[in-house]
């Protein structure tokens, strides 16, 4: 199925270089080709390793060895290489991205290259910050855009708008617009729903309201979702996408959200079940008898 591995590794974890040299040799011994991230190449001794950004065809599989965060980050940097797959590795806490753990290698993913696998596509939201005529940030996300007070113990007040349509003028401490993806992340801390990964759909989690009538709304992912800062203080508001990259926002900017025109797709374990996932990271209970 696979002809091509590449290895994408978090970086500052003691036990990612052995599952690395590990996985690398099983994988040559299986006749693939192996490319490296550069981290992953360091911790090889093997630099000018091929990147994987060399790789965009439906033979390559790329492993994030890591969490939920080296997930959301190996997906961002394969965003423009959407016909390769991605599959994690769980070094991490909860996992909710990470299917394997590294006491499941190699016998498991032995059984993902053999074809014994399922795979499903997880969109991206494309967020661009306006001011005035020009574009000052763009960046996408695979878990969510999050507007947030920043520098201030103050709420920060920002409107709301929907495909144009007036939604809310807001006083709270930001706000979160989440993919189904997200909705397990920051999300369900704000008190979120937590989202089908088949919806086609976003959520919008406000953080903190200083209103008991404010509540999350889910719509559309085709949406077009913008906000209006209409706090006076410059830098007194940010904007994140999958927590990364702050960027600073003054007063009438406009942060606008929409479903980006790409997708990852993941590679899950056959027999993968996301409700087995959620009834096991967040202990909801043992399985029927």
């Amino acid at each position: 199925m696979f002809k091509r591995v590449g290895l994408i590794s978090r970086k500052g974890d003691p036990k990612v270089r052995a599952i690395v040299a590990t996985l690398a040799e099983h994988l040559r011994r299986r006749g693939l080709e192996v490319v490296l991230d550069d981290y992953s190449a360091e911790l090889l001794g093997a630099p000018g390793a091929t990147s994987p950004q060399d790789s965009n065809d439906a033979s390559a599989l790329f492993i994030a060895i890591g969490g939920d965060g080296t997930m959301l980050a190996a997906a961002r940097w394969l965003f423009d290489r959407p016909d390769v797959r991605l599959l994690g590795v769980n070094l991490g806490r909860l996992g909710f991205l990470t299917d394997l753990s590294p006491e499941q290698l190699p016998e498991g993913l032995d059984r993902i290259l053999d074809g014994d696998y399922t795979e499903d596509e997880r969109f991206f939201l494309e967020c661009r910050v306006n001011r005035g005529a020009d574009v000052v940030a763009h960046a996408n996300a695979l878990n969510d855009v999050t507007l947030l007070k920043w520098n201030t113990a103050r709420l920060i007040t920002f409107d709301t708008y929907i495909d144009d349509r007036f939604v809310h003028s807001q006083r709270s401490d930001g706000i979160i617009v989440c993919t189904p993806t997200g909705s397990t992340a920051y999300a369900l801390s704000g008190g979120g729903p937590i989202l089908d990964p088949a919806l086609a759909a976003v959520g919008l989690v406000p953080i903190c309201p200083h209103a008991l009538t404010n509540r999350p709304l889910v719509v559309a992912n085709d949406c077009l979702v913008e906000f209006v800062i209409r706090t006076t203080t410059p830098d007194l508001a940010r904007v994140t996408c999958d927590g990364e990259g702050v960027i600073a926002l003054e007063p009438e900017d406009r942060v606008s959200v929409r479903k980006a025109g790409r997708a990852i797709r993941l590679i899950h374990p056959a027999g993968h079940d996301h409700f087995a996932t959620l009834r096991a990271k967040l202990h909801w209970g043992r399985d029927p008898c």
